[in-house]
């Protein structure tokens, strides 16, 4: 009988890992089974294969973020369930595959403030990453006896939060549909608005994991939604405006970009910025 299981003697020309990350969450936020846990926090990131490619220029796996957490897994296999990854990995996760698969540095399109002439800068990914995995993540939000715990949105939850904004985009520009009358519009505005309430108090929900007074822990879900949706408006802005300066030490710093003194003779500051936006229909070509 023919032994199959034989070593594949083309299993050395693999492609092998090209640089280690240190993920931002340290590893936790993890669910059970979802990440084979490193002690050093060093994990292997291998190049996209031209299958992975592929899968980039699926632009309904782009919108759904299936294209994103193939790509993860395949590239970082100690990720087993990207789905269930904290938010705050995803941009490290993605520079990281970046670098492992076209180098270190990336060209950015822009145009100059005044003169709107188009330019080209290079940007060096390995600090965008360093910046990425220094920053801190402050999971306890005080409030009077309240002590809030909490978490990072996992993937499929953040997916699902810029889902539901996709869509509200587009009932927006229903709305602005000039061939709908203004009674129409009203009805259209209305019901986005509400689902952009509803948005906003989902994603605050998700993102609780627990809250205490004084002995008691209250982990119950259903206690926490209550909570969330009978809290005064000082209380929520509290909560808010702290999820909000931790998604932001997260967010990738738009780059200082100096202008030539030709530039600044036609009117362009002597400095201004440039956004970095890592989207994945730019970002992987």
């Amino acid at each position: 009988m023919t032994n199959t299981a034989t070593a594949n003697p083309l299993q050395k020309y693999f492609r092998q890992p090209k640089i280690y990350l240190s993920l931002p969450s340290q590893g936790q936020y993890y669910k059970d089974n979802s990440i084979d846990l490193l002690e050093n926090n060093e994990y292997p990131v291998y190049a996209m294969t031209a299958k992975d490619e592929m899968i980039i220029k699926t632009p309904d796996a782009l919108l759904n973020g299936q294209a994103t957490v193939d790509i993860i897994q395949s590239c970082i296999p100690n990720i087993k369930d990207a789905w269930s990854m904290p938010s705050l990995d995803i941009d490290a996760a993605l520079v990281a595959i970046r670098i492992a698969t076209y180098g270190d540095m990336m060209t950015l399109s822009t145009t100059t403030p005044v003169t709107d002439e188009e330019k080209d800068f290079e940007l060096d990914l390995k600090i965008i990453l360093e910046r990425l995995i220094s920053a801190q993540y402050n999971g306890i939000c005080l409030l009077d006896e309240l002590t809030i715990t909490m978490k990072p949105l996992t993937y499929k939850e953040f997916t699902a939060v810029n889902l539901k904004s996709f869509e509200e985009q587009r009932i927006f520009a229903v709305v602005n549909d000039q061939d709908l009358t203004e009674e129409q519009k009203l009805a259209q505005f209305q019901s986005s608005f509400k689902k952009l309430t509803d948005l906003t108090v989902d994603s605050i929900k998700f993102s609780i994991e627990s809250i205490q007074i004084g002995e008691n822990v209250v982990t119950s879900k259903e206690h926490i939604s209550e909570f969330i949706e009978n809290a005064d408006k000082t209380t929520f802005e509290h909560i808010q405006n702290h999820l909000q300066s931790q998604k932001d030490s997260f967010e990738i710093k738009p780059m200082i970009v100096d202008a030539t003194d030709e530039e600044i003779t036609k009117g362009v500051p002597a400095s201004y910025e440039v956004p970095i936006a890592f989207d994945q229909t730019n970002f992987f070509v």
